[in-house]
């Protein structure tokens, strides 16, 4: 016991003071670290506001072509479908395909113009979201209308299911549309013969999950994840042959989450796919930058 205890009053300075140096190099280590943490902070700070300034410009950039794009593209397809109405004088029938090209190929592009525009505002969180009350009859009715004039192969027949009775929506009816229309324009390109079947079912918690199922070509599992990525294109011999925006998807998916739902995929290669959207009955309060007011079922 004795060995422990200082035998003198300069032992017990020299081990005081061998304390007081070892606090000191803890805490200028302890500052050291602190200034490093406030630099780290101050980069992340700084990459971050890069970042949204390179966002807002790519925003500001896509949304300004957008607009620039939309008055010549509306100028082809105008003068497209006059010359394809013969105002002008009659087309022989090789003009009439070159012309039904220009058409084509013009509203491919205006498509995708549309799209870009789409993702620019919801990248910069300028997306408007107009929810009102609406019957899920009435929007597979509109999407039915929408679909008949362009249900061009005999082989492929759009069936719409009888929606559940009195199920009232509280959404932005023209997102969910746009999503639906996606789902299934991508549905009809991809499938060359069989059905393509649009449902919606009423799930927990007051969510609906709206379905659209094809026996198209099918996507691999490898691609699941990818596929509602910008520019995301399928490898395939109909892929190659019908080139689309990439966008569509992508674009759906980031609406989806707008609405406070999400997006999602069943498939199997050869054996055709379900893409699917589900969302809650009634938007949620935080998500309604302009909601009705006033309204009810």
């Amino acid at each position: 016991m004795t060995d422990s205890i200082p035998t003198s009053a300069e032992d017990l300075d020299g081990r005081l003071a061998e304390q007081q140096q070892l606090i000191e190099a803890l805490q200028a280590e302890i500052e050291e670290t602190n200034r490093g943490v406030l630099a780290l902070y101050a980069e992340l700070d700084t990459q971050a506001q890069q970042l949204r300034q390179a966002t807002e410009l790519k925003s500001r950039f896509l949304a300004y072509m957008s607009h620039e794009f939309r008055t010549p593209l509306s100028s082809f397809r105008s003068l497209a479908r006059l010359l394809l109405d013969e105002v002008d004088g009659p087309l022989n029938a090789e003009q009439r395909i070159q012309v039904g090209f220009i058409q084509k190929t013009a509203g491919e592009f205006s498509d995708m113009v549309d799209d870009l525009l789409d993702l620019a505002k919801v990248e910069a969180g300028r997306i408007d979201i107009s929810p009102e009350w609406f019957e899920l009859v009435d929007l597979f009715s509109a999407l039915r209308g929408m679909f008949k004039p362009v249900l061009t192969n005999p082989d492929v027949t759009l069936i719409f299911e009888e929606p559940p009775q009195s199920l009232p929506l509280f959404t932005d009816d023209k997102k969910l549309s746009q999503i639906l229309r996606n789902f299934i324009s991508n549905a009809l390109k991809f499938t060359v013969a069989g059905e393509v079947r649009v449902s919606a079912a009423h799930g927990d918690e007051g969510m609906v999950t709206f379905s659209v199922t094809d026996t198209g070509i099918g996507v691999a599992p490898q691609f699941h994840g990818a596929i509602f990525q910008d520019f995301s294109q399928l490898d395939s011999p109909i892929q190659k042959r019908l080139r689309g925006t990439g966008l569509g998807l992508s674009l759906s998916k980031r609406l989806a989450e707008v609405l406070g739902g999400h997006v999602g995929l069943t498939s199997e290669l050869g054996r055709g796919s379900t893409f699917f959207i589900t969302l809650p009955l009634q938007l949620p309060q935080e998500r309604q930058s302009s909601p009705s007011e006033g309204s009810s079922p």
